[in-house]
């Protein structure tokens, strides 16, 4: 093709096929956040109060432990069919969850569904890097970033609505229309593979790497409700210890190993990744509980809340936006993410800060400060790791930091709502009522006395800022990490003057590629 004609504006392809991923990323995540909204009435409908928890964690649990097995498989095995596989596997166990009709069938749909979901996420990373040229990957891994900052906010939205309007199962069924729109766009526009490898899969690493994620995922969703110095939870934690020591020698000697040393010997995507644990474990902490803050210190219905965050969310799409144009020159990754992580730790440090009386235009420049530094991380991190390791490592490189990422999160939302519930329920010990009022719980809140339910509210506040000044640990670290990493340039440069990736039909494809992903 003529160099005129090799500009940076993507090809229709690679538009069509970012548009199938953007649309799986949609489905992941809003899953969590709308049925975050619809547990109380799915409790209230199956009958099933003390184990509502496992609606939530069974999704976490199975997507964490499946993906690192789906990145290595995609890198094995080509993306494409495994991809349109793990996003019809999401659809029908979506189907299966919303015809549930008691708990432990729900629970056991949502892990076939944690199952696809798992697969769409870390193959639609690694998919960017197949049709996506190393200068340009920036750009499209920030609209995923996008969608999830967009989706913690609709997504609330649309579950009260589906919860109060029509059905508590139209949270899961939502997800075909779009699923299948997804499905028959991806099945024409993404490349398909042509090569296919021997070796074969590593059934025991990818049974210990699922065995460890399990144990994390337990740890952290059930650590506060079991006592974090109980004997279940130190068990958990000692043999999730003794699993990786286990991991180590079996991935080193397998043939084609679901984590492949090589890939760990890589100082860029082991800061990366670490960073990616940090980034989103503060990014979860902030998404998660800053609705709750606004529901229960400032009165406002779930939907109000989901407009008083919009100046986060259009930071987070502003900051990735800008760092995608930007990381385009690989000497810029570690100063973006530097950045990112900078503008990240200065909104925790303003959100420490929130009281009682806070104005409604402060709140907004503090979650608009927040919002511009959560953006730049998570897009930097991919991009610097899928430019540091060969194509044939793509899958497994970004099931890495994805897993890394999941693992964040959890750790996030789990240690903030200790901290939480433990400063909150320090500060109203001293609180002169009887009855139903359980500290640990902020929803009793609504029980007090109009007197006390004020000194309540703001003690729920400061508990609030307490708890953000205990995680911006985490992101210091980070930082730190951000400071040592050096991106790779090598394979980056040397990518970047090929031109962008095009998909064509795969009767078009050369034989002897190992992906259909020819020059323009």
């Amino acid at each position: 093709m003529p160099k005129a004609q090799q500009s940076a504006s993507p090809s229709g392809g690679v538009l069509a096929a970012m548009s199938a991923l953007i649309l799986a990323v949609l489905l992941a995540a809003l899953d969590q956040t709308i049925v975050s909204t619809a547990l109380p009435r799915i409790a209230e409908d199956l009958n099933g109060f003390d184990d509502i928890a496992w609606v939530s964690a069974a999704y976490l649990l199975a997507s964490t432990a499946v993906t690192p097995l789906w990145g290595k498989l995609g890198d094995m095995f080509g993306r494409k069919s495994l991809y349109l596989a793990s996003t019809s596997i999401f659809l029908i166990a979506s189907v299966a969850c919303g015809l549930a009709q008691d708990l432990p069938e729900l629970i056991g749909a949502r892990v076939l569904q944690g199952m696809g979901g798992g697969g769409m996420i870390v193959l639609t990373f690694a998919l960017v890097g197949d049709i996506v040229r190393p200068g340009e990957r920036g750009r499209y891994q920030g609209m995923f970033g996008s969608v999830y900052g967009v989706a913690s906010i609709v997504g609330p939205l649309l579950g009260g609505v589906f919860t109060d309007q029509l059905s508590w199962r139209w949270a899961f069924l939502v997800n075909l229309p779009v699923g299948a729109v997804a499905l028959v766009i991806a099945a024409r526009a993404l490349p398909a593979a042509t090569r296919r490898t021997a070796a074969r899969i590593d059934y025991l690493g990818s049974l210990l790497l699922a065995a460890i994620a399990t144990g994390l995922v337990l740890v952290t969703s059930f650590g506060e409700r079991w006592g974090w110095t109980s004997p279940s939870i130190a068990g958990l934690i000692a043999a999730t210890v003794l699993l990786a020591a286990l991991l180590v020698p079996v991935e080193r000697r397998a043939a084609a190993p679901v984590l492949p040393p090589a890939v760990f010997a890589s100082r860029t995507v082991v800061f990366s990744s670490l960073i990616g644990f940090a980034a989103n474990a503060a990014m979860f902490a902030v998404l998660v509980y800053l609705p709750t803050y606004l529901q229960i210190v400032r009165g406002v219905s779930a939907t109000l809340s989901g407009f008083f965050m919009l100046p986060l969310v259009a930071g987070l799409v502003m900051s990735q936006t800008l760092a995608g144009r930007w990381a385009a020159r690989a000497a810029l990754l570690r100063r973006i993410l530097l950045a990112g992580l900078l503008a990240n730790l200065a909104g925790l440090l303003l959100l420490g800060t929130i009281g009682g009386g806070t104005g409604t235009l402060v709140l907004s420049g503090y979650f608009l400060v927040t919002g511009l530094g959560i953006g730049m991380v998570p897009m930097v991190v991919m991009t610097t790791v899928q430019n540091s390791v060969p194509t044939a490592d793509l899958g497994a490189a970004s099931a890495v930091v994805t897993f890394a990422r999941s693992i964040g999160a959890a750790f996030g939302v789990a240690v903030f709502g200790a901290l939480l519930n433990a400063g909150f329920a320090h500060r109203t010990r001293s609180l002169p009522v009887t009855g139903g009022f359980d500290p640990a719980r902020p929803g009793t809140i609504a029980q007090l006395p109009a007197g006390l339910r004020d000194t309540a509210r703001d003690a729920f506040a400061h508990a609030t800022a307490a708890g953000y000044l205990w995680v911006a640990p985490a992101l210091v670290a980070g930082t730190l990490l951000a400071v040592f990493l050096k991106p790779a340039r090598t394979q980056g440069r040397a990518a970047e003057h090929q031109p962008p990736s095009v998909v064509r039909p795969p009767q078009a494809a050369d034989a002897g590629s190992e992906e259909s992903l020819p020059a323009a």
